[in-house]
């Protein structure tokens, strides 16, 4: 038994209206799996997201770029309106949904949501998509033009942090696909902490104290790195050639060896 499965449950209608955080600060690290009964020990009170038995969910998403791979380019370059749309899947219950992140007041992550069972944006999610991106003051995307780019797969577990400090989720057995070939990272765990303040919270201060630090990852930035080589340099070579480089399996696809070949740009 983990340090996870001890822990004690918290439903999806308490998680939601106590820390549903759709506007927050994030906080990302890299941590070796078998540091995870240490991080989750060392926090009294917290609670661990149970669904249908379950305390962890597979998720999957695709990300939605244009052909010029502006969302990507946007996070390289660290712009100011940057944005990302993705359709996502909770593979457990078939549950789908299309959603947009962009960035509020002081950097805060912004995400928007619709249910949409359509892997592009149709029908009604165009005119959605354009007034969220819109709202955010990106008004050079046309939602018609996006396509899909990078494919994603994994494993979460979600936390609800005690005294109201927001929650945090656990991704492992991460995966990326797109037309260069397929990524795998395994014995890593993607921690990310979302508070409502920018203050950090005790899971924060507990990596803090194991000796992790906040990183910079992007699970569509970083996969999209990998996975196409002629991609100019970006913010997220480090945590590529130093926190996962000796975790990573690299698979090339039929589009790899081609030099017109862009993954679905």
């Amino acid at each position: 038994m983990t340090a996870v499965d001890r822990l004690a449950t918290v439903s999806l209608d308490e998680l939601n209206d106590v820390a549903q955080l759709l506007t927050r600060t994030d906080r990302k690290y890299v941590v070796p799996a078998g540091e995870l009964d240490a991080v989750v020990t060392g926090i009294p009170g917290l609670r661990v997201l149970e669904l249908d038995g379950r305390r962890s969910s597979r998720y999957e998403s695709t990300y939605l770029d244009t052909i010029d791979l502006d969302s990507w380019t946007g996070a390289a370059t660290r712009r100011r309106r940057r944005w990302k749309v993705r359709s996502r899947v909770y593979a457990d219950t078939g549950e789908r949904w299309l959603e947009v992140k962009t960035r509020g007041l002081r950097g805060a992550t912004v995400k928007e949501r619709l249910p949409h069972d359509a892997p592009d944006v149709s029908g009604h999610a165009h005119a959605w998509v354009r007034e969220r991106l819109g709202a955010a003051r990106v008004h050079d995307v046309d939602p018609s033009g996006l396509v899909a780019t990078l494919h994603t797969s994994y494993r979460r577990t979600t936390l609800l942090l005690p005294g109201g400090a927001g929650r945090a989720t656990i991704d492992r057995d991460l995966r990326w696909a797109s037309g260069h070939g397929t990524a795998e990272v395994g014995d890593v765990l993607v921690v990310e902490t979302k508070s409502g303040t920018p203050r950090p919270g005790p899971l924060d201060r507990r990596l803090w104290e194991l000796g992790h630090r906040p990183v910079r990852i992007s699970k569509y930035g970083t996969g999209l790195a990998l996975l196409t080589p002629d991609l100019p340099g970006n913010r997220w070579h480090r945590v590529t050639s130093r926190h996962l480089a000796g975790h990573l399996t690299l698979r090339e696809g039929a589009l790899a060896s081609s030099p017109a070949g862009h993954g679905g740009r």
